[in-house]
């Protein structure tokens, strides 16, 4: 591992000079104690969502790894809460401001609505569909054609946004997410 050879040969070099290990070797041990902790949590939130069928079949998404499967889960609680599964993006605060008077109607920045940390993980999710997943998809290369045409950013709160409503569809409904084939252009 990378980090643990860096923090060896720091530590040799530390341990040389006298000032700088009483200074600084209390540090890196409260690092290595902080790494360790945050691999034993992440062993943990993997293995919860490696036995939720739920989860299971919302990582089949690409993009959508173990905290977000988990986050969207534990948010939506119940699929029957909403009628209609374009509302899910709009309770998590996926969907544009809306300003409208007279003849005038001007859509805005996301709304911003509910709960901050389910809109930040399908965010990430949907970033890390869009810019690191070597799956291709549907979802993927329409959103990509997004960001050609509005920004980065527009492209991936629009896919998020779908995420959401896919996710939720997907747990009403009981099915699996469908990686259709691209069609090839000619």
């Amino acid at each position: 591992m990378k980090g643990r050879s860096q923090s060896t040969t720091a530590t040799r070099f530390i341990e040389a000079d006298p000032d700088l290990s009483r200074a600084l070797l209390p540090l890196l041990d409260a690092r290595a104690m902080l790494y360790r902790t945050y691999r034993e949590l992440d062993r943990r939130v993997k293995q919860a969502a490696s036995h939720d069928a739920i989860c299971l079949r919302f990582m089949a998404i690409p993009g959508v790894g173990p905290i977000a499967a988990l986050t969207f889960r534990a948010a939506v609680d119940d699929p029957s809460r909403f009628t209609s599964s374009r509302t899910v993006a709009a309770h998590f605060g996926l969907t544009p401001r809306r300003y409208q008077s007279g003849e005038s109607d001007n859509p805005g920045r996301i709304s911003k609505a509910g709960d901050r940390d389910v809109r930040a993980t399908l965010y990430a999710a949907a970033n890390a569909m869009m810019m690191r997943s070597v799956a291709s998809s549907e979802i993927k290369s329409w959103g990509l054609r997004l960001m050609r045409r509005r920004g980065r950013r527009r492209a991936v709160v629009a896919v998020a946004r779908k995420l959401a409503v896919i996710m939720h569809r997907m747990w009403a409904d009981n099915t699996e997410f469908r990686h259709k084939p691209l069609e090839a252009t000619l």
